[in-house]
């Protein structure tokens, strides 16, 4: 598997509907799991926690409802994914975009078995990096 840069959208409630709607628009394989998934209890957990496309033409699209507890405020609602299973590559990227930003959840194993965290970099710009059944160094 190689690294992969995709855009990451965040909606407010929504994000089925908006990923069915591109679905519709670009054709594609769509996935949705849910904050039920994953164990949230109550009315958060029909929102989407992370949903993708991937599309024939090698386009590929992800988006999650805001987390319970996260505002929604447009502007914040976009990010770029960073995923692979290269770990050096991938942790590379990530202390590289982390200094000097600010850690918004840090790397770590994750209960859907990859490594992940999310930072905003030094510019502003928000950064997922999900590296495949990795533990975190």
């Amino acid at each position: 598997m190689t690294s992969t840069l995709n855009p990451y959208l965040n909606f407010n409630g929504n994000t089925r509907a908006v990923m069915e709607f591109y679905r519709d628009v670009f054709g594609g394989e769509l996935s949705i799991m849910t904050f039920g998934d994953m164990g949230t209890e109550g009315p958060e957990a029909e929102g989407v926690m992370h949903s993708s496309l991937a599309v024939e033409n090698g386009f590929a699209l992800m988006a999650s409802d805001m987390a319970p507890g996260q505002p929604f405020e447009p502007g914040n609602n976009f990010g770029v994914s960073i995923s692979g299973d290269d770990e050096d590559e991938l942790m590379g990227y990530w202390h590289k975009l982390s200094d000097g930003g600010s850690v918004t959840v840090p790397m770590e194993k994750q209960m859907w078995g990859d490594a992940f965290g999310m930072c905003v970099d030094k510019h502003g710009t928000s950064w997922l990096v999900n590296i495949a059944g990795t533990p975190p160094a």
